[in-house]
Protein backbone atom coordinates (compact mmCIF):
# COMPACT_ATOMS: atom_id res chain seq x y z
CA UNK A 1 0.00 0.00 0.00
CA UNK A 2 2.80 2.36 0.90
CA UNK A 3 4.51 1.34 -2.73
CA UNK A 4 1.48 2.79 -4.58
CA UNK A 5 0.68 5.66 -2.73
CA UNK A 6 4.57 6.61 -2.45
CA UNK A 7 4.53 6.55 -6.43
CA UNK A 8 1.52 8.19 -6.64
CA UNK A 9 2.80 10.99 -4.47
CA UNK A 10 5.83 11.46 -7.12
CA UNK A 11 4.17 11.95 -9.74
CA UNK A 12 1.96 14.83 -7.99
CA UNK A 13 5.43 16.31 -6.67
CA UNK A 14 6.63 16.03 -9.81
CA UNK A 15 4.07 18.33 -11.22
CA UNK A 16 4.15 20.63 -8.72
CA UNK A 17 5.74 24.52 -10.15
CA UNK A 18 7.72 25.93 -6.97
CA UNK A 19 10.57 27.08 -9.41
CA UNK A 20 14.31 27.05 -8.01
CA UNK A 21 13.38 26.40 -4.10
CA UNK A 22 12.87 22.94 -4.02
CA UNK A 23 14.10 19.81 -5.41
CA UNK A 24 10.55 18.32 -7.15
CA UNK A 25 12.82 15.47 -8.79
CA UNK A 26 13.89 13.54 -6.19
CA UNK A 27 11.31 13.01 -3.54
CA UNK A 28 12.05 10.86 -0.06
CA UNK A 29 9.28 8.85 1.28
CA UNK A 30 9.52 7.07 4.73
CA UNK A 31 11.67 3.79 5.69
CA UNK A 32 12.05 1.39 8.19
CA UNK A 33 10.12 -1.31 9.77
CA UNK A 34 6.33 -0.44 8.21
CA UNK A 35 4.67 -3.16 10.57
CA UNK A 36 3.63 -1.28 13.77
CA UNK A 37 7.27 0.06 14.57
CA UNK A 38 7.73 0.73 17.83
CA UNK A 39 8.33 4.39 16.89
CA UNK A 40 7.92 6.76 13.84
CA UNK A 41 9.84 9.21 13.82
CA UNK A 42 8.99 12.18 11.95
CA UNK A 43 11.37 14.97 10.92
CA UNK A 44 10.94 17.94 8.59
CA UNK A 45 12.31 17.08 5.47
CA UNK A 46 15.20 15.70 3.29
CA UNK A 47 18.70 16.84 2.97
CA UNK A 48 20.91 17.00 -0.04
CA UNK A 49 22.59 13.62 0.73
CA UNK A 50 18.64 12.14 1.48
CA UNK A 51 17.68 13.63 -2.43
CA UNK A 52 20.68 12.04 -3.96
CA UNK A 53 20.02 8.84 -1.80
CA UNK A 54 15.71 8.36 -2.23
CA UNK A 55 16.12 7.38 1.32
CA UNK A 56 15.69 9.35 4.49
CA UNK A 57 18.06 9.84 7.11
CA UNK A 58 21.76 9.12 5.76
CA UNK A 59 24.67 10.31 5.55
CA UNK A 60 24.71 12.95 8.60
CA UNK A 61 21.40 12.76 9.11
CA UNK A 62 21.59 8.82 9.20
CA UNK A 63 24.66 8.94 11.45
CA UNK A 64 22.42 11.73 14.16
CA UNK A 65 19.90 9.24 14.28
CA UNK A 66 21.68 6.32 14.24
CA UNK A 67 23.11 8.14 17.57
CA UNK A 68 20.12 9.01 18.93
CA UNK A 69 18.60 5.30 18.65
CA UNK A 70 21.86 3.96 20.64
CA UNK A 71 20.92 6.52 23.64
CA UNK A 72 17.51 5.32 23.59
CA UNK A 73 18.43 1.94 23.27
CA UNK A 74 16.14 1.26 20.53
CA UNK A 75 17.35 -0.94 17.27
CA UNK A 76 16.86 0.50 14.17
CA UNK A 77 14.44 -2.46 12.66
CA UNK A 78 12.28 -1.62 15.47
CA UNK A 79 11.76 1.65 13.58
CA UNK A 80 9.90 3.49 10.91
CA UNK A 81 11.31 7.34 9.86
CA UNK A 82 10.16 9.55 7.75
CA UNK A 83 9.42 13.71 6.61
CA UNK A 84 6.84 16.11 6.95
CA UNK A 85 7.37 17.38 3.44
CA UNK A 86 8.95 14.84 1.20
CA UNK A 87 11.43 16.60 -0.88
CA UNK A 88 14.54 19.17 -0.38
CA UNK A 89 13.05 22.80 0.20
CA UNK A 90 15.67 24.92 -1.02
CA UNK A 91 17.75 28.33 -0.94
CA UNK A 92 19.85 29.96 -3.20
CA UNK A 93 22.89 32.38 -2.09
CA UNK A 94 26.02 33.10 -3.41
CA UNK A 95 25.34 30.93 -6.00
CA UNK A 96 25.06 28.35 -3.54
CA UNK A 97 22.85 25.73 -2.96
CA UNK A 98 21.33 24.81 0.91
CA UNK A 99 18.58 23.59 2.92
CA UNK A 100 15.70 25.84 4.37
CA UNK A 101 12.78 25.84 6.19
CA UNK A 102 9.42 24.09 5.02
CA UNK A 103 7.30 26.80 4.71
CA UNK A 104 3.55 26.16 6.36
CA UNK A 105 2.01 25.54 2.95
CA UNK A 106 4.52 23.28 1.84
CA UNK A 107 3.88 21.20 5.16
CA UNK A 108 -0.14 21.41 4.67
CA UNK A 109 0.52 20.19 1.31
CA UNK A 110 2.31 17.08 3.14
CA UNK A 111 -0.52 16.61 5.52
CA UNK A 112 -2.51 13.64 3.48
CA UNK A 113 0.44 11.69 2.85
CA UNK A 114 1.54 12.28 6.17
CA UNK A 115 -1.77 10.71 7.47
CA UNK A 116 -1.59 8.17 5.32
CA UNK A 117 1.76 6.72 6.77
CA UNK A 118 0.20 7.24 10.53
CA UNK A 119 -2.85 4.93 9.51
CA UNK A 120 -0.71 2.44 7.59
CA UNK A 121 2.34 1.63 9.47
CA UNK A 122 0.42 2.30 12.95
CA UNK A 123 3.61 3.07 15.70
CA UNK A 124 2.81 3.05 18.94
CA UNK A 125 4.90 6.23 19.38
CA UNK A 126 5.42 9.24 16.94
CA UNK A 127 8.79 10.97 18.07
CA UNK A 128 8.82 14.59 16.46
CA UNK A 129 12.35 15.92 15.33
CA UNK A 130 11.67 19.96 15.82
CA UNK A 131 8.52 22.47 15.72
CA UNK A 132 7.92 21.83 11.92
CA UNK A 133 6.83 17.71 12.56
CA UNK A 134 5.34 18.56 15.95
CA UNK A 135 3.12 21.06 14.44
CA UNK A 136 2.64 18.73 11.30
CA UNK A 137 1.49 15.75 13.62
CA UNK A 138 -0.82 17.70 15.75
CA UNK A 139 -2.54 19.50 12.67
CA UNK A 140 -3.43 15.34 11.90
CA UNK A 141 -4.55 14.69 15.70
CA UNK A 142 -8.35 14.52 15.90
CA UNK A 143 -7.92 15.93 19.52
CA UNK A 144 -8.04 19.88 20.21
CA UNK A 145 -5.08 21.41 22.77
CA UNK A 146 -3.38 24.00 22.90
CA UNK A 147 -0.55 25.36 20.98
CA UNK A 148 2.64 23.69 21.49
CA UNK A 149 6.30 24.29 20.58
CA UNK A 150 9.31 21.86 20.77
CA UNK A 151 10.73 24.11 23.67
CA UNK A 152 7.50 23.59 25.83
CA UNK A 153 6.53 19.47 24.59
CA UNK A 154 9.92 18.31 24.70
CA UNK A 155 10.41 15.02 26.29
CA UNK A 156 7.03 14.78 27.35
CA UNK A 157 5.07 12.08 25.89
CA UNK A 158 1.00 12.62 25.00
CA UNK A 159 -1.89 10.74 23.65
CA UNK A 160 -3.56 11.83 20.29
CA UNK A 161 -5.77 10.26 18.28
CA UNK A 162 -5.11 9.94 14.67
CA UNK A 163 -7.93 8.51 12.52
CA UNK A 164 -9.47 7.58 15.37
CA UNK A 165 -6.46 5.43 17.10
CA UNK A 166 -4.82 6.82 20.14
CA UNK A 167 -1.09 7.43 19.78
CA UNK A 168 1.79 8.40 21.79
CA UNK A 169 3.55 11.28 20.56
CA UNK A 170 6.68 11.85 22.11
CA UNK A 171 8.17 15.77 20.58
CA UNK A 172 12.37 15.89 21.20
CA UNK A 173 14.79 18.52 19.67
CA UNK A 174 15.86 18.36 16.32
CA UNK A 175 19.27 16.57 16.27
CA UNK A 176 20.75 19.85 14.56
CA UNK A 177 19.77 22.18 17.24
CA UNK A 178 22.48 20.53 20.07
CA UNK A 179 25.21 21.15 16.80
CA UNK A 180 24.19 24.99 17.05
CA UNK A 181 23.28 25.30 20.66
CA UNK A 182 25.55 22.78 23.09
CA UNK A 183 23.25 23.50 25.88
CA UNK A 184 20.73 21.12 24.46
CA UNK A 185 23.05 18.78 23.78
CA UNK A 186 22.48 16.92 27.44
CA UNK A 187 18.56 17.66 27.47
CA UNK A 188 18.50 16.14 23.52
CA UNK A 189 20.25 13.00 25.13
CA UNK A 190 18.03 12.89 28.55
CA UNK A 191 15.17 13.33 26.08
CA UNK A 192 16.13 10.13 24.09
CA UNK A 193 17.34 7.84 27.13
CA UNK A 194 13.24 8.64 27.84
CA UNK A 195 12.25 8.02 24.95
CA UNK A 196 13.67 4.78 25.23
CA UNK A 197 12.39 3.87 28.62
CA UNK A 198 8.46 5.16 27.53
CA UNK A 199 8.48 2.92 24.44
CA UNK A 200 9.77 -0.32 25.68
CA UNK A 201 7.45 0.50 28.83
CA UNK A 202 4.08 0.37 26.23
Amino acid sequence: MLKKRYAEEAERISGLELGRDADLKHPVFGDGNPDKPLIMFVGEAPGKDEAASGRPFVGKAGKQLDAMLALAGIDRSKVFVTNSVKYRPTKVADRRVSNRTPMPSEVKDGLALLRFEIETVCPSVIATLGNVPLSAVRMLSDTEGEKLNVGMAHGMPTVIVVGGRLIHLFPLYHPASAIYNRELKPVLEQDLIRLGDFARSL
